[in-house]
């Protein structure tokens, strides 16, 4: 009997042509709640603002701890930036304001177009990592290395430009100024990379990993973060990766259903049956006889009448009867 097989289950949009790609999700719903995620992390961190005391008796508990560590100073890096020159230091502020949200929203927007699996994946990592950082921004209140005296070091921003801070914090209300751990310029650079490797099977894509580590050394030489805060951004990160796992790709479930009934085939020729050849007279006892294909007796040769000899009363041959 033949069988033919069929998928149980089919999704309603195959973004590349694959039948393990799953839908994409609404590009309405997306952008409404990629919007309102990025709102209530911009209200939240207002909420942390104004502990400025907290936020400098934790900064020197962070930088203690460094030195406790053995962690190289933030100042090595920023000596090695001013070093290059001014126009160096300009591009590291510049990376700083304007590359963070742009990057990450074109990597959203990418899987998106491209790899709706690992976008849905992606968008989870992300916004569990940022609710993580905003909780630990209003529990840990930070003040950045810029205004830290015992670091020593330069706010760059202020001094070469561009800048997103106000000069004071206290007088800043776009932005919460002591909200330094974790840094989500690195967190979010970190996860850019570990999704685009993921996501790509081309051999250059650990150059990706450069994205993250050139965010380092920025947010480190501009003074606006410790290691530590990269450090903290690094582990809840892993947190979230370790409990948001990329889905499997969804497997069609294989049904199989009969053909309709066919016309009879009809069956094969019957091969003659194989019948023993008796034994010679001369053949020694126990002897097996050997097997010989029977001839139908439709095509038996016809064989000539014995002739037949006149015999006596007394079953001897008659004298004078045929020769």
């Amino acid at each position: 009997m033949d069988s033919r097989t069929e998928s149980a289950e089919q999704e309603p949009e195959i973004a590349s042509g694959r039948p393990d790609t799953p839908a994409r999700p609404p590009l309405l719903r997306e952008l409404l709640l990629v919007v309102g995620l990025f709102l209530v992390y911009k209200f939240g961190r207002q909420l942390a603002n104004g502990h400025t005391d907290e936020a400098f008796r934790n900064a020197h508990r962070v930088w203690d701890a460094e030195r406790f560590l053995r962690l190289p100073g933030e100042g090595s890096v920023q000596d090695a930036l001013l070093g290059g020159g001014d126009t160096l230091v300009h591009v590291a502020n510049t990376y700083y304001a304007t590359v963070h949200f742009p990057a990450t929203l074109a990597f959203l927007v990418w899987l998106y177009a491209r790899r709706p699996r690992h976008y849905v994946w992606a968008r989870r990592i992300l916004a569990a990592l940022t609710a993580a950082a905003l909780a630990l921004h209003l529990g840990f209140p930070l003040a950045p290395p810029r205004l830290l005296d015992a670091a020593h070091l330069v706010d760059t921003a202020q001094v070469y430009g561009p800048s997103v801070y106000a000069a004071k914090p206290a007088t800043d209300s776009m932005a919460n100024q002591f909200a330094a751990m974790p840094s989500l310029h690195f967190g979010w650079a970190l996860m850019v990379a570990v999704g685009l490797i993921v996501a790509t099977s081309s051999r250059w894509r650990w150059l990706w990993l450069l994205h993250p580590l050139f965010t380092l050394l920025v947010i480190v030489g501009t003074a606006n973060h410790y290691w530590l805060d990269a450090v903290a951004a690094t582990a809840l990160l892993g947190i979230a990766l370790a409990v948001l796992r990329l889905p499997h790709p969804a497997r069609s479930r294989i049904v199989r259903r009969s053909a309709p009934a066919s016309a009879p085939v009809p069956a094969p020729a019957s091969v003659p049956a194989l019948a023993p050849t008796p034994a010679p007279a001369s053949a020694p006892p126990g002897s097996r006889p050997t097997a010989r294909p029977a001839v139908p007796e439709a095509h038996q040769a016809p064989q000539a009448p014995a002739p037949q000899l006149a015999t006596s009363a007394a079953g001897a041959p008659a004298p004078g009867g045929d020769r």
